[in-house]
């Protein structure tokens, strides 16, 4: 039952406003913009604007931050997809690595040392299906490196490439173990 003082809105028209006069099925409304006009009372619904609760600035701030911390304790840790440039193993051949001290060891044994370690630790490899290692030769003269490329390539099931430049400069190589070669 629409009543003076009621806020009501005309059902096909964009038009609300307070309730003035009720005189039978007629009702004259004060629209928002000042004017006074007359509508049938089925053309009319009733608003409930009175019940509504307006939150103050603070609360609505509150609230906001109670829903940025729930969404971020919500979110479950995103996983990256495995990083084709980092390597399964590292295999680090300086000599100093490798032995306490080099007292006594000749560079012929040094050299012999390390491509042991090489050969043991890419077998190593081969046998766990680790798919790819990276073999630290250092700089130097270029002999290790040398003997390390004649090592590796008496494998066949073996690629051989330089390192990742940017995290190991010139100083190592790259070995990819071909697990099931084609015959």
């Amino acid at each position: 039952m629409i009543k003076v003082g009621d806020v009501v809105s005309v059902l096909d028209e964009p038009i609300s406003g307070k309730v003035i006069s009720v005189e039978g099925n007629e009702v004259t409304i004060e629209s928002n913009d000042g004017f006074d006009m007359m509508f049938s009372v089925n053309e009319l619904v009733k608003e409930e604007s009175d019940n509504l609760i307006v939150p103050s600035y603070e609360e609505v701030q509150k609230n906001l931050q109670q829903k940025e911390i729930f969404k971020k304790k919500s979110k479950k840790k995103i996983l990256k997809p495995k990083e084709r440039s980092v390597p399964s193993m590292e295999v680090d051949l300086h000599i100093h690595k490798l032995v306490k001290s080099t007292k006594g060891l000749s560079n012929h044994d040094m050299v012999t040392l390390q491509l042991d370690t090489a050969k043991r630790q890419l077998d190593f490899a081969i046998n766990k299906r680790i798919p790819s290692v990276v073999f630290i030769h250092g700089v130097g003269q270029g002999v290790l490196k040398e003997e390390l490329q004649y090592l590796f390539g008496r494998y066949d099931n073996i690629r051989i490439s330089d390192a990742d430049y940017k995290k190991y400069g010139l100083g190592a190589m790259e070995i990819y173990i071909i697990q099931n070669p084609r015959n």
